[in-house]
């Protein structure tokens, strides 16, 4: 067929399709071609991935760089790596406190460059931060006048928020009180002159402006405002000004226009010729309207106000909304005054008010289920707004006199038509039955309500109203009420009883599903169940019905109750653990046949529970037996006798011990006994031995020593003491009351914070202990509480020491001494005399304190020590631990120098001056104390500069040293409070650095070579520990030697503690295994390898032919079946891929029982396939028509006009089909393959 009988064939195709076939152009359109004026247009809508409106989508992270010079760095780079250290601090908080990133790095130059990464919002937080915290400060000060500072701060400081954040700086403006016109900036240098242009640019286009107040009386403003301020808005857009009037309600006649001096001027001008016009030419008129007409003179938001102003030039003003003054003021020009007061009439009389009289209870049928009945009254009165007053039982119609008069007359036809045939009436029910009349769900309510076709309304609980009230059709509101009533008689009639029933039995009564529970209300339909919420735990359980209904199932429920209780006894039997699989049977047979035969439920511990107790539930007589039958299979295995004996049940839990170890410990000693104490609760003191007869009398001999030990050790005894004495009791850092419970042996316990009686102090130990502790602390007491008043003389210049800071020390004094009370003289007095009241004991060591105080300060001294600045942070140690330590021992107060004031800038390029002009200033540590232990501050000081020592640890050792991710290293300078420094990997150096104290540092060294010397024996042990032995074992008992996930190999790893590896199946020496630990391990790993190497050997393997079907039922679900049959025979089964041949491989014996077992059951599962395949060959469709025609039913294939393929084609032209390669010259090869023949 040619190319044109092809094309007339499609045609033909294609025409008969019911629609004209879409041309080729028109079923695939050319993708637009940008370079092509000519191509097909693409239009927006057509494809809107080339609508150009489509914005480019940007991303909310963005990325900035910051470079802060050397010269200008906060943190200067120290030996000691401190300052390194405070910059990665700076930068974590910065980070934590802008939600951004930041990489920080120097610069060959010292500069530092900051990669900032987040939100863009963000990252100007963050490049203040930086510039604040880790470049130098310099600060500058300008004047700018006081009136531009509220403009530079902006709404609620925002402007000067944005300034300070593209600057990087800090502004502070001062106070509006303030008087002082001076703006701090402080900041980095190009920060400052940034901020300082922008500051003097705001006030100098804040000097270009002016500002007029005009006093101008309240009643003129509407004029110079205008309607709508349609006015003052046309003035300030003519003169580019800002014009301020205050709102009718602000009692205020100041008008104020803003903006530049020329266009304040001019409209100041028109404003002040509106206002000199008016006040020359208007005039007054005053009316009376009623108050309640007011509103719709001044309209929705002002707007009728507004109306009049806008057609008579007139003002209105009305008295305020509080007032009872009705009268109504017109103001404005006498020729139109006439004409407002008109309109303000007709505004007024525009609504009226009617009232239509109506019972509360019929407003809502009025009203209609939402709305519908009054939406239909107005549906044609749409001026008409009717308010329902519940209050006053009336109805409130407001509206256009036509239209309200209508609607009232519409209202009150529907009062009349309701009254004529609806009815109410109202109940006084005791609320406490309101629940039983709404019934579960609402159930009766509903069905009362249903049945009689009225509306009962029942007040909520929050009300606490009796009141219940019934409405609707007067036959059907009496007969609800003759409903109601009766209801309340029966249920005034009824009974509530409760009746106990344990909780753990209601799950039981009520049932699965609430099966048990519904078959009892149907027995007792009368009698309402209710069951406590279970998160409550309660046993009662209510009952509420008629008396003789109620007390029928009350002995019901009893009974069962009792039943269950009977049914549910319960034993609690301690076996030996070792016994539990004889009490259990073969298969389950022994505990199978004594739950039969005693029809109990017994339940046994898990396997792998440490609990040794068997517990029986049932009937007592039959949990009885059952123990009985448990404890024969127990002696059956060995001679176990039981003995009880009497131990205070107080002494209990000190027998037992901290988590069971006393106990544990006296059970271990004798055999493994079992010791059993009774419950808690149950206040029993008789304890129970169980095992062999020796064991039994050796832990009873035990446990008899150690009650009476503890006993003994128990005596208790009280002493009464006031709280504030107790301090005194016990002493400075508890000596005083230490050295009584040496001397004594007895426990001393004083109150804790949370204990209601504060004055007992308890004491526990031996009688004889506690009485001579008691006598001890009862003296010393006694001495205390004899209250003495003694004198002494301190010189009045010391006395504001004494009482400053709200008597710190006096108080600090009273606390450490039993609460004593000091007095000084008054101010003004010269006397030197300090009275001291207290008990006698404590005030001699107020006293002796004070006088220690006096003394530090008649010889307070401050000298100077110099420590170098990059060690001030080591000496001030951790949170300042080192100085407090200092301060607190020696009471001397430490002062170090100022930090990082030194090279601040000030005023450009000028360093802030500090007023220290020695160079060595910044080293020098102030103590100011006794001069006695200044001195030992200043020795204590000093020995705390690190120093450096260097240690030889082979390189070798260096990375057990670190430790993983540095946690062996970390753990040494922790230990030691030393700072340990490793060499880095690449310089192989064994020199080891520890920077600390000299005390420390020989500590530390002595450490370090203890860990290298444990690395250097754990080095020798790693030799020994990697011995190495090669065995050769068949590749083929490579997987039983494995065993079954892995279990046999790991354990043969556990036990001998060694690493057994195996070779993999491409490995050319498959058939080598390696085991790596010690020596002797590996030895003994290898017999065993080798004894199941032996017994593998002695297997056989047998084939048997199985039906492939078959497999899969002999396998099982996940391997179960085919897992049983292996454990049952002992043998290993293997079903080759894709083979009718199943293996078996064990001992000769066993694998020929398995080969019968597995061929009867395929001889069992063949049945089955064979009957399957049969019911398959019947049950199967046999509709192949359908399916055929379905398959025929195709539709119709996709036709396309004017496609490249209908064209004739000559394909011997030269233009259509060039020629692949250049004609050669004198060839006759003029032509060449047609393109749509078939290539060669």
């Amino acid at each position: 067929m040619n190319s044109a009988t092809a094309h007339n064939t499609m045609n033909d195709v294609g025409s008969s399709d019911s629609g004209a076939a879409p041309t080729y152009s028109e079923a695939f359109p050319p993708l637009s071609d940008g370079g092509n004026a000519a191509g097909i247009a693409t239009t927006s809508a057509e494809n809107e991935w080339l609508n150009p409106k489509i914005q480019r989508i940007k991303s909310s992270v963005v990325t900035q760089i910051f470079h802060i010079p050397m010269e200008e760095r906060a943190y200067k780079q120290t030996d000691f790596g401190q300052a390194q250290k405070d910059q990665s601090k700076a930068c974590m908080d910065i980070m934590k406190m802008t939600d951004t990133q930041i990489e920080i790095s120097t610069c060959r130059d010292g500069s530092l460059a900051l990669l900032v990464s987040g939100r863009a919002d963000n990252v100007l937080k963050a490049r203040r931060e930086i510039f604040n915290r880790l470049q130098t400060q310099a600060r500058i000060t300008i004047n700018i006048p006081k009136d531009h500072h509220r403009v530079i701060l902006g709404k609620s400081g925002s402007r000067l928020q944005k300034l300070e954040l593209e600057t990087a700086t800090k502004i502070n403006i001062p106070r509006s009180e303030d008087q002082n016109t001076a703006i701090n900036i402080v900041g980095t240098q190009e920060g400052i002159h940034k901020a300082k242009h922008e500051i003097q640019l705001i006030s100098d286009e804040q000097a270009k402006l002016a500002m007029e107040r005009l006093q101008i009386e309240k009643m003129y403003h509407p004029f110079v405002s205008g309607p709508r301020s349609e006015t003052s808005n046309q003035i300030a857009k003519e003169h580019g000004v800002r014009i301020h009037i205050p709102p009718p309600s602000v009692p205020k006649n100041e008008i104020v226009v803003a903006g530049e001096k020329d266009g304040v001027n001019a409209a100041v001008a028109k404003i002040m010729a509106i206002y000199n016009r008016k006040s020359r030419n208007c005039k007054t008129i005053a009316v009376e309207i009623m108050k309640s007409q007011h509103k719709y003179i001044i309209g929705p938001r002002g707007q009728t106000l507004q109306d009049i102003l806008a057609e008579t030039e007139v003002s209105v003003e009305l008295p305020p909304s509080d007032s009872l003054s009705e009268t109504v003021t017109l103001r404005g020009e006498p020729e139109k005054l006439g004409q407002a007061l008109t309109t303000v009439y007709a505004k007024a009389n525009s609504v009226v008010n009617r009232e239509v009289m109506a019972d509360v209870w019929l407003h809502r049928f009025i009203i209609g289920k939402k709305g519908a009945n009054i939406r239909n009254i107005t549906a044609n009165l749409p001026n008409v707004n009717v308010e329902f007053r519940d209050e006053e039982s009336k109805i409130v119609i407001e509206g256009p006199p036509s239209e309200v008069d209508q609607a009232q007359q519409l209202l009150e036809k529907e009062v009349k038509e309701l009254k004529s045939r609806m009815d109410y009436t109202e109940l006084n029910i005791d609320p406490k039955y309101h629940r039983n009349i709404i019934g579960k769900g609402g159930q009766s309510i509903n069905k009362l309500r249903d049945q009689y076709k009225v509306n009962i309304r029942i007040p909520s609980d929050t009300d606490n109203s009796s009141l219940i009230r019934i409405e609707g059709d007067p036959e059907g509101v009496q007969e609800a009420k003759k409903q109601l009533g009766q209801m309340i008689k029966r249920m005034e009639n009824e009974r509530s009883k409760d009746v106990l029933i344990e909780h753990r039995f209601h799950k039981n009564i009520i049932g699965q599903k609430g099966e048990n529970i519904r078959v009892i209300r149907e027995r007792f339909p009368e009698v309402n169940i209710s069951f406590p919420d279970a998160s409550l735990k309660s046993d009662v359980v209510n009952l509420r019905g008629p008396k003789n209904e109620v007390d029928k199932c009350y002995k019901y429920l009893k009974h069962m109750n009792d039943d269950l209780i009977e049914k549910n006894y319960r034993i609690e039997v301690p076996i030996f653990k070792q016994y539990h699989k004889n009490v259990i049977g073969k298969g389950g047979s022994n505990i199978r046949k004594i739950r039969e035969e005693t029809n109990t439920q017994i339940e046994l511990p898990t396997e792998n529970s440490d609990s040794e107790v068997i517990t029986i539930i049932g009937k007592k007589a039959d949990c009885e037996k059952a123990r009985k039958l448990i404890r024969e299979i127990e002696r059956e295995q060995a001679n176990i006798v039981e003995e009880s004996l009497s131990i205070e049940s107080k002494l209990h839990n000190s027998l037992i011990g901290a988590k069971g170890r006393l106990i544990r410990s006296v059970m271990d000693e004798c055999g493994g006994v079992q010791i059993h104490f009774p419950t808690d609760s149950s206040g029993s003191n008789t304890v129970t031995i169980r095992g062999p007869p020796d064991d039994v009398k050796k832990a009873k001999t035990q446990l008899l020593q150690i009650a009476k030990q503890k006993e003994l050790a128990s005596y208790t005894q009280e002493v009464k003491c006031k709280p504030e004495l107790h301090r005194f009791l016990i002493g400075r850092g508890g000596a005083t009351i230490k050295k009584v419970r040496d001397e004594t042996g007895a426990r001393i316990i004083f109150p804790a914070a949370n204990d209601n009686d504060k004055e007992a102090i308890v004491l526990i130990g031996r009688k004889e202990e506690v009485e001579q502790a008691q006598k001890i602390l009862t003296e010393r007491i006694k001495k205390m509480e004899n209250v003495t008043e003694i004198e002494m003389e301190i010189d009045p210049k010391w006395h504001k020491h004494f009482v400053a800071r709200r008597a710190a020390v006096l108080r600090d004094i009273a606390d450490e001494f039993g609460g004593v009370a000091v007095s000084f003289p008054r101010v003004g007095e010269q006397s030197a005399v300090v009275r001291i009241k207290g008990p006698s004991e404590c005030v001699q060591g107020a006293k002796t304190r004070l006088a220690e105080i006096v003394d530090d300060l008649n010889n307070q001294v401050t000298i100077k020590c110099v420590i170098d600045e990059k060690y001030h942070r080591t000496v001030i140690g951790m949170k300042g631990k080192n100085i407090q330590l200092v301060t607190g021992e020696l009471n001397v107060q430490v002062k170090f120098p100022d930090r990082g004031n030194q090279n601040a800038p000030q005023n450009g390029n000028e360093p802030i001056q500090n007023g220290v002009e020695d160079e060595d200033a910044k080293n020098i540590i102030l103590i100011t104390g006794h001069k006695d232990r200044c001195q030992e501050a200043k020795e204590a000081l000093e020995a705390l500069v690190p120093q450096v020592e260097e240690v030889s640890v082979p390189y070798k050792f260096h990375r057990y040293i670190i430790g993983q991710k540095g946690s062996g290293v970390r753990k040494l300078m922790e230990e030691f409070d030393v700072n340990i420094g490793i060499p880095p990997a690449d310089k192989n150096s064994d020199i080891i650095t520890i920077t600390g104290t000299a005390d420390k540092l020989t500590r530390a060294k002595e450490g370090l070579m203890e860990r290298v010397g444990e690395i250097e024996k754990d080095e020798e042990d790693r030799v020994l520990r990697n011995f190495a032995l090669t065995i050769e074992v068949p590749n083929l008992y490579h997987p039983q030697i494995i065993g079954r996930r892995g279990a046999t190999i790991t354990k043969i790893r556990i036990k001998n503690e060694v690493n057994i590896q195996f070779p993999d199946r491409e490995d050319p020496n498959r058939d080598q295994i390696k085991i790596v630990g010690y020596e002797r391990n590996t030895e003994a790993a290898k017999q065993e390898i080798m004894a199941i190497v032996n017994e593998l050997a002695s297997h056989i393997s047998q084939d048997m032919h199985i039906d492939r079907r078959v497999h899969p039922r002999l396998i099982g679900t996940k391997g179960k079946a085919i897992r049983k049959i292996m454990e049952d025979y002992g043998v290993d089964i293997r079903f080759p891929k894709d083979k009718d041949i199943v293996t078996v491989t064990g001992p000769q014996d066993r694998v020929e029982e398995c080969v019968e077992h597995v061929l009867n059951l395929e001889e069992e599962y063949m049945q089955d396939i064979v009957e399957q395949e049969e019911n398959r060959k019947y049950n199967h469709s046999s509709r192949p028509d359908d399916r055929s025609r379905s398959h025929g039913q195709q539709s119709h294939p996709f036709v396309v006009r004017d496609a490249p393929w209908h064209q004739s084609v000559d394909t011997n032209s030269m233009d259509d089909f060039p020629s692949l390669s250049a004609p050669s010259s004198g060839a006759s090869r003029s032509t060449t393959a047609p393109a749509w023949n078939r290539r060669m």
